[in-house]
């Protein structure tokens, strides 16, 4: 997709971080005709075709390339832009029935039928859940953004995990694309394992390897140490994916579930291996704190909830959560895991 396409996302983020709606209501007529645009000239029977880039800088088969000449890692540009158009019907639909616009929600709503039937259709195996030539990219995108059809979802996140394991020795194997929403969805299916392995990894390809190797910002390739000059940023932030996110929203749990963090939710993932998160996050409603630690099966647990918000707070225990609705003040929560 392109940058226009970026900004509905923008819009979106805007929304949901500071309650803030008028990016909406100003660019909405220009982001629904950029839209138009895309399904009149790019979407053929459900599939939208247009890409340019790929999966930008997946690790390539030797250290010395910048682009992989593997086909079994490249992902097709369909797998890339058609779920990415399925999302921003789904974000155009919302934007439509916060502004009134009725008859465009209903019109988003459909195409977002259409576009999941089709791409189904041609790409999913629903014998083994794999998206077309089963890149981790291709099976997390639909799974991460909801195209998945019901009951297939752990097929599909079952090759991820082989990929991820098996086939790549628990490292990464997308690039700039599927990085945005590995970490994310490795832990909502369970495996928060895996993406702490993947976030504490000092081996190539890993954000730890960059560390160990002397970076100070993301480089633009998983092996920036070796591939060649002519294009190879040393600061190149898009690589870093859901990283940053998924330590405030999963590790330590801080989620906005009302615009602007009006309504928050607390629901932190205390994964095996790690003893302690100490969290802080100065949202647009007020500063929210999630500092946890566990010993053995014990948990304790101090939060805090800004002035004159409420939040739905998720403590872990050995059952799974136990749902508490507290208002604001700093709380002290125990539990045995």
């Amino acid at each position: 997709m392109t940058w226009p396409g970026a900004f509905i996302t923008v819009a979106d983020m805007l929304y949901r971080r500071f309650g803030d709606i008028e990016p909406v209501r100003k660019h909405y007529d220009g982001m629904k005709r950029w839209m138009l645009h895309m399904k009149k000239l790019y979407l053929k029977d459900g599939i939208l075709i247009r890409d340019t880039y790929g999966d930008w800088c997946v690790p390539p088969e030797s250290p010395e390339l910048i682009h992989t000449r593997d086909t079994n890692r490249m992902t097709w540009p369909a797998n890339l832009s058609t779920p990415y158009y399925y999302l921003y019907c789904k974000l155009m639909k919302g934007f439509a029935a916060m502004i009134g616009k009725y008859s465009d929600t209903a019109y988003f709503h459909n195409e977002m039928y259409l576009v999941r039937n089709a791409y189904n259709a041609r790409y999913l195996d629903t014998i083994t859940g794999r998206y077309n030539h089963n890149t981790v990219t291709a099976n997390i995108l639909p799974l991460a953004l909801g195209m998945v059809p019901d009951g297939l979802e752990e097929k599909v996140f079952a090759n991820i995990i082989d990929k991820t394991v098996n086939d790549f020795g628990g490292h990464v194997s997308t690039g700039v694309v599927g990085i945005q929403h590995l970490m994310h969805t490795l832990t909502n299916y369970g495996r928060g394992d895996l993406a702490l392995k993947i976030a504490t990894d000092t081996t190539y390809p890993s954000w730890g390897y960059m560390v160990k190797k002397g970076a100070t910002t993301i480089w633009e390739l998983w092996n920036g140490d070796t591939g060649d000059p002519s294009m190879n940023s040393g600061n190149h932030v898009m690589l870093l994916g859901d990283l940053i996110m998924w330590e405030y929203e999963f590790l330590a749990g801080i989620n906005p579930l009302g615009a602007g963090y009006s309504i928050i939710e607390l629901k932190p993932y205390p994964i095996d291996g790690l003893d302690y998160v100490n969290c802080s996050y100065n949202s647009f409603s007020g500063r929210i704190e999630s500092n946890w630690k566990r010993k053995g099966d014990r948990f304790e647990w101090d939060i805090l909830i800004p002035a004159n918000r409420t939040a739905e707070v998720w403590l872990p225990t050995r059952d799974g959560y136990e749902l508490l609705k507290l208002s604001s003040g700093r709380h002290h929560l125990k539990s045995v895991l």
